[in-house]
C-alpha cells in the first residue's frame, strides 16, 4: 500500500494555534499588566513586613502579603502561640519574591529573631507579660522559646512551690516575665514565678489578716523535713513540729504525712508579722490522757514498747500518747545504778508495774525492779557476817573494786583490803572488769543496801608473823626497786614484804648512793603492824660498823701506847743501872790512872 503525501497548507495561521480567539495587541497585553501590577504590594528581599494567616493545617500556615503568590510558612514556626488561627497577623521576614518554581518564600522565625532583642528590652522595661513556649528541660531549669530567642527559667522560677518534675512543662505554652538580659553573652532570663507572686502577696495578706489562734484550716503539704512539715495554707506558709503531729512519738514526719496531701491543721501560735505560723495536728483529737483506761491505777501490771531511752532511764508508750517512765533506779535492786541503754533498746517490748499515776498532771512513773523478789529483804540469812562468796568484777574506782554477789547485791572491797602485804596504787593492778573473786561479808549496812567486802581476810594476816621476823635492830637482805623523786626508796624484803627507807639511809661505805636493784643488808628501824609498815636503814649499819672499826682502831691504838710505855720504863731503868756501873768502873780506872802517873 502506497503512502498518502500531505502537503501543509500554505495559508494555515500558526500563530493562532492553541489561543483563545480573544487576543490582545502588545500595547494592549502592557497596560493591563500595569493595572495588574498596581493591585499589588511593592515588597523587597530581606524585607520585615506584615502578613495576614490565610489557612491553617496541622503541618502549615498559608500567609497572604498582598504579593502575586502566597507563601507557605512551617506551622513550627508559631507554635510558641497555640492560640494563632486564621485571620492572624504575623511579622514575616521575605527571604526572596520569587524561587525558581515562582514561589514566594516568608520566615516567620526569622523575622522574629530579628527583632526580637528589642522586644525582649521592651518587655524587661515595661514589665509586659509575654508568651513562651517551653522547648526542653536543662540543667536547673528550661529552655523557652521567647520571640525566637532560646531564653531560660530557672527552677526556682517556675513556681512558688518547689517544683521536683520539670517535664512535665516541656512542650506547654506560658505566660512569663523577662527579669534579666545580658547584651554581651545575649541570655535571657524570664520567670513565670513572678507573674504569680503579686497575686500571691495578695491573698497572703488576705490570708493572714483574718488568722486566729484555734483556727482551723485546710493546707497542702508543701515540703517534709525531719524536724517537722511544712503547710501551705494557701500562699502562706506554717510548720508542723514534729511533736504535734501526734499524740504518741513518732521518728519521722513521713509516717504521718505524704507530700502533697490536704490536711487540717490548727492554728497554734505566730509572731507579730504572721509570718512564723505554728501548726498543729494532733490538737484536732482529744488527748489520749482523756481517755485513759479508768482501770489502770497504781500496783497494775502493764506492757509497752519503749520510744526513748536515755541514761536517766526509759520512756514506754503503754497507750498511744501514753507514756510511763523507768528511772534507773527503778531497773535493778541494786544500789550501784547503770544507764538504762544497758537494758533497754527502743522498740523493746517490756513489762512493768505501776508505781505512780497523776492524770492532772499526765505522769507515769513505771518499776521493773518490782517484779523480783527483793535480795535485800533477807540479806543477813543469806550473806551473813564472815560467810565466804564468789562474785564478779562490776566496776573498779581508785577507792576500791565492787562485786556483783547476785543480780541486785553487790558490795565494796575497799582498796585497803585486796592485799595483806603488796602495796596497790590502783585495783587495776590486781584485778579487771568482768573477773571472778572471792569474799568475805565484813559488815552489812541493810538501810543503805551497802556491803563491806573483803578479799585480804580470806587468807591470815602475815604481819603476825612479820612481826616477830622483822624485829626493832634486825638486820635482813634486800634489793632496792624504786626511788622515787621525793626521796623515798623502796626495798624488797623476804617473804614478799616492802620496806621503806630515806635517801639519805641507802649510802654505802664509800659515800657513794646505793642504786636500784642492788642488794644490800638493810636494818629494821620501825615496825609498824596497823599500818604494815617496815621502816630500814643501810646506812646505820654502814655507820656502826664504821664507829666499831673506829673504836677497835682507838683501841688498839691504847693498847700499843700502854706497851711502848712499859718498853721505855723498861728501857730507862735498864740504862740508870747501866750508868751506875759504868761510873764505878770509870773511877777505878781514873785512880790506876793517876797512880801511873806518878810511877808508882
Amino acid at each position: 500500500m502506497s503512502e498518502k503525501k500531505i502537503t501543509p497548507l500554505e495559508s494555515f495561521d500558526w500563530d493562532h494555534l492553541g489561543k483563545y480567539d480573544t487576543t490582545y495587541s502588545k500595547n494592549e497585553r502592557q497596560q493591563m499588566e500595569g493595572v495588574y501590577n498596581n493591585t499589588l504590594t511593592s515588597i523587597t528581599a530581606h524585607d520585615v513586613i506584615i502578613g495576614t494567616i490565610v489557612a491553617k493545617n496541622n503541618r502549615d500556615i498559608v500567609v497572604n502579603i498582598g504579593y502575586k503568590s502566597e507563601a507557605v510558612i512551617p506551622l513550627s514556626e508559631v507554635r510558641y502561640n497555640p492560640d494563632i488561627k486564621v485571620g492572624d497577623q504575623i511579622e514575616v521576614f521575605i527571604e526572596s519574591q520569587e524561587d525558581k518554581n515562582g514561589q514566594l518564600i516568608l520566615s516567620h522565625k526569622k523575622a522574629r529573631s530579628m527583632k526580637a532583642w528589642d522586644r525582649v528590652n521592651e518587655a524587661l522595661n515595661s514589665e509586659e507579660i509575654i508568651k513562651g513556649y517551653v522547648k526542653c528541660r536543662t540543667k536547673g531549669g528550661l529552655i523557652v522559646d521567647v520571640f525566637g530567642i532560646e531564653a531560660f527559667l530557672p527552677g526556682s522560677q517556675i513556681d512558688v512551690k518547689p517544683i521536683r518534675d520539670y517535664d512535665v512543662f516541656v512542650g506547654k505554652t506560658m505566660d512569663f516575665k523577662v527579669v534579666k538580659i545580658n547584651p554581651e553573652f545575649r541570655n535571657v532570663v524570664v520567670s513565670h514565678k513572678a507573674l504569680i507572686e503579686a497575686e500571691l502577696e495578695e491573698q497572703k495578706k488576705q490570708i493572714i489578716g483574718k488568722l486566729e489562734k484555734g483556727q482551723v484550716l485546710e493546707g497542702t503539704v508543701k515540703n517534709i523535713t525531719s524536724y517537722g512539715v511544712f503547710i501551705d495554707l494557701g500562699g502562706v506558709d506554717g510548720l508542723i513540729h514534729i511533736t504535734d503531729l501526734s499524740w504518741g512519738r513518732i521518728t519521722h514526719p513521713e509516717e504521718i504525712v505524704q507530700l502533697d496531701s490536704k490536711i487540717n491543721v490548727v492554728i497554734l501560735d505566730f509572731d507579730d508579722d504572721k509570718k512564723r505560723i505554728a501548726l498543729g495536728v494532733k490538737q484536732l483529737q482529744p488527748h489520749p490522757w482523756e481517755s485513759l483506761d479508768e482501770n489502770l491505777k497504781v500496783g497494775e501490771k502493764v506492757t509497752g514498747k519503749v520510744v526513748v531511752v536515755a541514761d536517766y532511764g526509759a520512756f514506754v508508750e503503754i497507750q498511744p500518747g501514753i507514756e510511763g517512765l523507768i528511772h534507773v533506779s527503778e531497773i535493778t535492786w541494786s544500789n550501784h545504778l547503770k544507764p538504762a541503754q544497758e537494758f533497754f533498746k527502743v522498740g523493746q517490748d517490756v513489762e512493768a508495774l505501776i508505781l505512780s499515776l497523776d492524770k492532772e498532771e499526765r505522769k507515769m512513773s513505771l518499776g521493773i525492779k518490782q517484779l523480783t523478789p527483793d535480795p535485800w529483804q533477807d540479806i543477813e540469812k543469806k550473806y551473813p557476817v564472815e560467810s565466804k562468796h564468789t562474785g564478779k568484777v562490776t566496776n573498779i574506782s581508785d577507792f576500791g573494786v565492787f562485786v556483783e554477789l547476785e543480780s541486785g547485791v553487790d558490795g565494796l572491797v575497799h582498796i585497803s583490803d585486796l592485799s595483806w602485804s603488796k602495796k596497790i596504787n590502783h585495783p587495776s593492778e590486781l584485778t579487771k572488769m568482768g573477773d571472778s573473786m572471792d569474799v568475805i561479808i565484813l559488815e552489812i549496812d541493810k538501810d543503805n543496801r551497802r556491803l563491806k567486802l573483803g578479799h585480804k581476810q580470806l587468807e591470815e594476816n602475815p604481819w603476825d608473823v612479820f612481826e616477830t621476823v622483822f624485829t626493832l635492830n634486825s638486820e635482813h637482805e634486800g634489793t632496792i626497786t624504786e626511788i622515787n623523786n621525793k626521796g623515798g626508796v623502796t626495798v624488797s624484803l623476804p617473804y614478799g614484804v616492802e620496806g621503806f627507807c630515806s635517801r639519805k639511809n641507802i649510802l654505802k661505805a664509800d659515800n657513794s648512793e646505793a642504786k636500784v636493784d642492788e642488794k644490800l643488808l638493810f636494818r629494821v628501824l620501825e615496825f609498824n603492824k596497823a599500818n604494815r609498815k617496815i621502816v630500814v636503814s643501810h646506812s646505820h649499819i654502814v655507820r656502826e660498823v664504821i664507829e666499831e672499826e673506829k673504836k677497835k682502831e682507838v683501841e688498839e691504838v691504847k693498847a700499843k701506847e700502854k706497851e711502848t710505855k712499859k718498853a721505855v720504863k723498861k728501857v730507862q731503868e735498864n740504862v740508870e743501872k747501866t750508868t751506875l756501873g759504868d761510873l764505878d768502873g770509870l773511877a777505878k780506872l781514873k785512880k790506876e790512872m793517876e797512880k801511873g802517873e806518878k810511877g808508882e
